[in-house]
């Protein structure tokens, strides 16, 4: 899904050519970070136009970072086979890599939705031990139960659907717990957030006027 801003772009995964998307800031504003945005599952029709990982964009670009989304691996003109998240992890990765040689300097944010979430908590505790931590997590509809997460930072803004029936409530919880992490449940929201999608905006822009570093509110004319 295209907009004004947004620049088609390819890069060498690990299993070939990956297609993907770069969404700049409107009114050609110089960007605050960068966000990756990581899709649902590829086997189950799961791309980078799905509309959750699109809102997420949007959200992102509203916030005025630049958006990065790809296919994973054997959608739409990705190259190579799905890798149950092993390779999808290593290829986030180096979007990651082209990301921040392309705009050097900036933080990183990452977030996804569903097989998404797995993808990005993993590259998450990759870039922690490497020292590079990201910025800020957003997961939505978290796969806990489904996949393997990995434990993920406290200000992680995690955000769910009550009557998920995809990846239930009650798995996120007893994922979160031992954590003390909190999760946005949005009420009669199912997995794919029919007719709620404007919830995942809205707490998103909510969350991001307190900085993840201080805990201090910014001032609304940063925004």
């Amino acid at each position: 899904m295209l907009n004004k801003n947004s620049e088609r772009f390819t890069i060498a995964g690990g299993a070939g050519q990956m297609e993907g998307l770069i969404d700049l800031p409107a009114d050609g504003a110089a960007p605050r970070g960068i966000a990756l945005v990581a899709h649902p599952h590829p086997l189950y029709g799961g791309t980078m136009d799905n509309k959750v990982a699109v809102t997420l964009m949007r959200t992102f670009v509203g916030l005025g970072y630049v958006v990065a989304r790809i296919n994973f691996r054997g959608v739409g003109a990705s190259e190579g086979v799905h890798d149950h998240g092993h390779g999808e992890t290593d290829d986030m990765g180096m979007l990651y890599q082209y990301m921040t040689q392309k705009f050097p300097g900036l933080p990183v944010t990452l977030s996804g939705f569903s097989f998404g979430t797995y993808v990005q908590s993993q590259l998450a505790k990759r870039l922690a031990e490497a020292g590079t931590p990201a910025q800020r997590l957003v997961l939505v509809g978290a796969a806990a139960g489904k996949w393997q997460m990995a434990d993920i930072p406290a200000d992680t803004i995690l955000i769910h659907g009550e009557l998920d029936d995809t990846i239930p409530l009650q798995a996120v919880l007893d994922w979160v717990r031992p954590q003390d992490i909190p999760v946005i449940v949005v009420p009669g929201a199912d997995h794919f957030f029919h007719r709620k999608l404007g919830h995942i905006k809205s707490w998103v822009q909510a969350l991001w006027r307190i900085e993840p570093a201080s805990g201090q509110v910014r001032d609304s004319d940063d925004e």
